[in-house]
């Protein structure tokens, strides 16, 4: 019998993490309906394939392994210096200067989102409510205290610093937002940057989709906003814009202004880490070229082409919802007196569509769902069809013309 003590953190989990829960249960509908075809808008995978470019590259990269000419073993901690560039240029076409020795790619937002933890003591670490499940679940599992942060209808979805005391924290912001949708305007993010330097915070900024913001008035990044490189490291991905979730490739900008964390991060990434696959960096490094970059843009405006033609059925069909506007998640509102477990019930039954039930992402998402674009074309109208039809009609009945 195992005597060493556990990690209590983990039994303070949810039994289920979400998406464990949303495939558990369409399981068991299709055991009951095998002959229903369902259309997933649940979990938030990409659906069209990679890039050229970036299989292309990676082919070759794979090949060149297999000569000892171009093979490659162990690599820089921080990831090759070609793509940390490569990243450093795509900041700078926005106007933004980020040298490539305080970027550290990695294998994925997810894996940094819960290692930067690591660097932390007994500190209270912040989080939307609703949010993306990873920030609480990790905190948890790291035994820091978490505090939620209202995320609702009444302050449009963006959690704000209103009335928090000046006490140091962790503080996890994510825009555009998973689940919501809602982008952090200038002032908004400014006024978590300037909370952020008077408490001695640091902010943890998500930006996994901030290739789906359009409106130029909208920040991509959280330094765009002066004061921020003091206060903040910034998180992203390759997963949403370049298809990369089977791939895994990301990166985290960790400031040489943030003083000792980013030292502390470069011995934590040393220790866990022996880095990223060559293979799926020279494939990020390709998605970055001007063909990549084209093809990425492609696929983008593919999913938020998707986003608008639900937005359009939900608004047809007298559904409420949010979002879809520069991020490829709409936020649904579900009926009067019906739990979003319920109304994903209903929905798979009455139509087939597969969302995901929103109090998965924290209690203030009760009472929502949430739609994902990243399906095919296909399919979105095949779901847009069965929204206005009878089936949603009948779900949403309650909140028709609200």
């Amino acid at each position: 019998m195992i005597r060493a003590e556990l990690n209590g953190g983990l039994r303070y989990l949810p039994e289920n993490y979400l998406f464990s829960e949303v495939s558990k249960r369409v399981a068991s509908f299709k055991a009951k309906f095998p002959e229903k075809r369902l259309i997933s808008l649940g979990i938030g995978d990409v659906t069209l394939p990679l890039p050229r470019s970036a299989a292309h590259a990676m082919a070759v990269a794979s090949e060149a392994m297999a000569d000892a000419r171009g093979f490659v073993g162990y690599g820089d901690a921080m990831g090759e210096m070609r793509l940390r560039e490569a990243i450093s240029k795509r900041y700078l076409k926005r106007g933004i200067a980020i040298s490539p020795d305080d970027i550290f790619i990695s294998d994925g937002a997810k894996s940094d989102i819960s290692g930067i933890l690591d660097l932390f003591g007994d500190v209270e670490i912040l989080v939307g409510d609703p949010s993306y499940p990873v920030y609480s679940d990790a905190s948890v599992m790291a035994n820091k205290r978490v505090r939620l942060v209202c995320a609702n209808e009444k302050n449009s979805f963006l959690p704000t610093p209103e009335g928090l005391d000046a006490s140091p924290r962790v503080i996890f912001l994510c825009s555009p937002s998973n689940p919501t949708g809602a982008v952090l305007d200038r002032a908004r993010l400014l006024e978590w940057v300037e909370f952020a330097r008077k408490s001695g915070s640091l902010i943890i900024f998500d930006a996994a989709y901030e290739a789906y913001v359009s409106d130029p008035c909208l920040p991509r990044s959280i330094f765009e906003i002066e004061g921020a490189r003091e206060c903040a490291v910034e998180i992203c991905s390759f997963s949403k814009f370049a298809g990369f979730t089977g791939v895994r490739c990301g990166w985290s900008v960790v400031g040489r202004e943030l003083g000792e964390i980013r030292g502390l991060w470069l011995r934590r990434q040393s220790t866990k880490s022996n880095g990223v696959s060559h293979i799926s960096q020279m494939g990020a490094l390709a998605s970055l070229s001007d063909e990549g970059e084209r093809e990425c843009g492609e696929r983008v405006a593919y999913y938020m082409e998707n986003a608008k033609i639900l937005a359009r059925a939900l608004n047809t069909a007298g559904i409420r919802s949010f979002g879809g506007e520069n991020a490829p998640y709409l936020w649904v509102k579900c009926p009067e007196g019906r739990t979003s477990w319920e109304t994903f019930d209903e929905l798979l039954l009455e139509t087939g569509i597969i969302s995901t039930a929103g109090v998965g992402f924290g209690t203030g998402g009760e009472g929502y769902l949430r739609l994902s674009s990243f399906a095919s074309r296909e399919d979105i109208y095949e779901a847009a069809r069965r929204l206005e039809g009878g089936g949603g009609r009948r779900i949403f009945c309650l909140i028709k013309g609200s």
